[in-house]
């Protein structure tokens, strides 16, 4: 029988929920400190954070951090997708348990760096989410891509390329345990 998207997902999602949580603030220190140090690196104007949901990679430290000399934003779900609001407190919790900030009528589509919560990543290094395809309905409205980083609390990949064509791929995988960039070579 071979891997599928579904599986892959369902296989992730159960190691992610099952991960021990006596190792969850070292995971999130590490997950921090390196992403940290690639935002310093590329030196964004405006960055797309996630919220993380319990089981998600908590980088609510680098988000805050990074606050203090960067525009920063938060998906606001709407309809099938979700659009881009400033983070700003308090956040409410929505749909699915994610937290948002309050809407805006501003209309921000440009965003230097995006940093998505991945459930597994395929061999192309795209991304298996949840399956509701938001972060891939986003990126297809977007003009220009951003820089990309998908964080994961503890690697989920495969070499194998399982995802559809419309699946969003990284520039940047980070977890604890490695960092693998997309080759830039044609």
């Amino acid at each position: 029988m071979s891997l599928t998207k579904s599986i892959f997902r369902r296989n992730c999602i159960k190691k992610m929920k099952n991960a021990p949580r006596s190792t969850k603030y070292y995971r999130d220190a590490i997950i921090n400190k390196r992403l940290l140090k690639e935002i310093k690196r590329l030196k964004p104007k405006s960055i797309l954070f996630y919220y993380p949901l319990e089981f998600e990679a908590d980088i609510r430290k680098t988000l805050l951090s990074v606050r203090k000399v960067c525009d920063v934003y938060l998906p606001f779900m709407q309809d099938k997708s979700f659009k881009v609001v400033p983070f700003r407190l308090p956040l409410k919790r929505k749909n699915f348990g994610i937290y948002e900030a309050g809407n805006t009528l501003r209309n921000i589509n440009k965003i230097d760096i995006a940093i998505v919560p991945a459930v597994g990543v395929d061999g192309k290094l795209q991304r298996i989410g949840f399956g509701k395809g938001m972060y891939d309905r986003f990126f297809e409205r977007l003009k220009k891509k951003p820089y990309t980083i998908f964080v994961q609390p503890d690697i989920c990949f495969t070499k194998e390329y399982i995802c559809d064509e419309y699946d969003i791929a990284c520039d940047l995988l980070l977890t604890p345990k490695i960092i693998k960039r997309r080759s830039t070579k044609g």
